[in-house]
């Protein structure tokens, strides 16, 4: 009897394993922007205006979907990537994601650069539960699930980032005074949050200076010479790519010398410090959790050698010094995985429902580097190791350090 109760059991167990994978395998199931041969996927760039430098990005994401469909798709459905210019402007970033969800019917929509914008469109997106994924902005407000159960971020936040920036300069600089010059918009005042949090208590101890410049003006020098009118010791530049080389070259005309610290988001060799000058780009400090292209230690590094073959067929005409390059791949990659988790199940539920299930590593992370995510915790990154500028490239020292907030 005993014998025939095990034999029993393990018969519905198998009969009961073998019911999902038919049931899954008939059953297809779709929302608008996917069917059996294709994904829709929505893209906003800023291919004009003060943020264009970002626009590779957009490019080799699209190179990177080229040479995905070549090699027959995922589970055999080919990407078509519609990517629109918003010129860093909130209402065309409104006009173009209501242009690709209404007219183009995408499935989501991938990666939207700027904080401004994605800010403009958030409660469009969760209103029409259209996933707003992998946001190309470190902004805070992307990890809120409760509140925007269709957007998620993907880079180490804003804040995180700050927040290691102070804990780095508590431990080795202490008591020397800090000055910052920060973009006065949602970007600039999330890095301000960050840095409060990370000084605490000790926060009137260390800065003495907050300027805020308009990313509408030309440049950013009269805030240079008004911040260092101030006598800080260490200098943070909380700027885009344009202003932040201009704040590094007007540092250097003036002779300052700073401990000159600079955002990850501007820390790319091509578009920040190659203009800045690579006299005045020497000792400048950044945190990292990508391999940069121009590191020789990357360079037998498999993760790179992969990258580098992709650019040379896919986007040749890309600049391989451009870290932003390497920021396209590494977003790519993350989405193409969390389309192969669908399986036949394309619908914006599931596409959120797998990309806040996500355990895995990327070959062009530093070394360490997870992507984690669960249904309450929607920031993919969250660590970062510091670095040095030396010659025409970035050095990384110290350990990778988590920027996640105190509970």
């Amino acid at each position: 009897m005993h014998d025939w109760n095990v034999l029993r059991a393990i018969t519905l167990a198998s009969f009961a394993l073998a019911l999902p994978a038919t049931a899954s395998h008939a059953q297809k199931k779709y929302d608008t922007g996917a069917s059996d041969t294709e994904i829709k996927i929505g893209n906003i760039m800023p291919y004009s205006g003060p943020a264009s430098s970002y626009a590779t990005i957009g490019k080799t994401e699209a190179a990177y979907f080229k040479m995905i469909n070549e090699k027959g798709g995922i589970n055999g459905r080919k990407i078509t990537f519609i990517s629109y210019d918003d010129g860093y402007s909130p209402p065309k970033t409104v006009e173009q994601a209501r242009k690709l969800v209404e007219n183009d019917e995408v499935l989501f929509i991938l990666n939207p650069l700027g904080t401004p914008g994605n800010t403009a469109i958030q409660k469009y997106m969760n209103t029409k539960k259209v996933p707003q994924l992998f946001v190309s902005t470190g902004a805070a407000k992307w990890a809120d699930p409760k509140n925007f159960p269709w957007t998620m971020g993907w880079q180490p936040s804003y804040q995180a980032e700050a927040r290691i920036y102070a804990q780095y300069i508590m431990k080795n600089h202490p008591g020397k005074k800090v000055g910052v010059l920060y973009a006065n918009d949602d970007f600039g005042k999330d890095y301000i949050v960050g840095l409060h949090e990370g000084f605490g208590d000790k926060l009137k101890d260390y800065i003495v200076t907050e300027v805020p410049y308009e990313t509408a003006s030309p440049t950013v020098d009269s805030q240079i010479v008004q911040i260092k009118a101030a006598n800080p010791d260490i200098f943070i530049n909380i700027a885009t790519p344009k202003f932040a080389a201009q704040a590094i070259k007007k540092v250097g005309e003036m002779g300052w010398k700073p401990v000159h610290i600079v955002t990850n988001v501007s820390a790319s060799v091509g578009s920040v410090m190659k203009p800045a000058g690579y006299a005045n780009s020497q000792d400048v400090l950044s945190a990292a959790y990508m391999k940069d292209p121009k590191d020789p230690t990357w360079k037998d590094d498999a993760g790179m050698k992969e990258w580098s073959a992709f650019m040379d067929k896919y986007y040749p005409e890309g600049d391989k010094d451009d870290g932003a390059t390497v920021f396209g791949y590494g977003v790519s990659q993350g989405i193409v995985q969390v389309l192969k988790q669908c399986g036949d199940d394309l619908t914006r539920e599931n596409i959120m429902k797998q990309a806040a299930n996500l355990n895995m590593e990327i070959g062009i992370y530093l070394p360490g580097t997870k992507i984690k995510t669960s249904p309450t915790d929607f920031s993919p990154l969250e660590q970062l190791q510091m670095m040095k500028f030396k010659g025409e490239s970035w050095e990384l020292f110290g350990p990778l350090m988590s920027g996640e907030k105190a509970s």
